[in-house]
């Protein structure tokens, strides 16, 4: 008898980027509020190799993060997290992971790049606006805050993401 392949790909590559999601939590630099990690390169690079399925790989990095295994930045975890000025960016992962998957289904590198774009603009969205909400500031200086530091180190992230995958898919063809 023979399994489901399909299935059996997502399941391992599920494990794969939960597992790189945590590592990339731990490569930090302390930056205030939010620090840096390489963790959005993993959540990017996921949707790029899972497409929609990605989303199931991120939100389940969430859960284990919320309940207490330390996944999150600097060993953190628990739904305190979530309410910090990281939670934001946390939610935006989930956002990210299914906005680069669904784009990534395509073909088109034109429409690849846009998804990893907006997949992008969605962390710092939702980043920004949970700065802005639970500290109480404005939305311009939540901006300055928690996306002007990130523009460069995200676009390094973005491309690495890009040629990462397109590597992958070179192999598998």
């Amino acid at each position: 008898m023979y399994g489901d392949e399909k299935r059996t790909q997502i399941i391992s590559q599920t494990g794969l980027f939960i597992a790189l999601t945590a590592i990339g939590s731990y490569i930090t630099i302390p930056m205030i509020p939010v620090p840096f990690t390489l963790q959005t390169l993993f959540v990017l690079l996921c949707g790029c190799i899972m497409k929609r399925y990605a989303v199931v790989a991120i939100s389940l990095y969430l859960i284990i993060g919320l309940i207490g295994l330390p996944v999150f930045h600097q060993l953190t975890s628990g739904p305190g997290i979530l309410l910090g000025p990281t939670g934001g960016y946390l939610i935006g992962f989930v956002a990210a992971s299914f906005i680069v998957g669904i784009f990534y289904e395509k073909k088109s590198r034109i429409l690849r790049i846009s998804g990893l774009f907006f997949g992008t603009a969605a962390i710092l969205v939702f980043g920004v606006l949970w700065i802005a909400v639970s500290s109480g500031i404005s939305i311009w200086s939540a901006f300055l805050i928690g996306a002007v530091p990130f523009v460069v180190g995200d676009l390094i992230k973005f491309i690495l993401a890009f040629l990462i995958s397109e590597r992958v898919e070179g192999i598998d063809d």
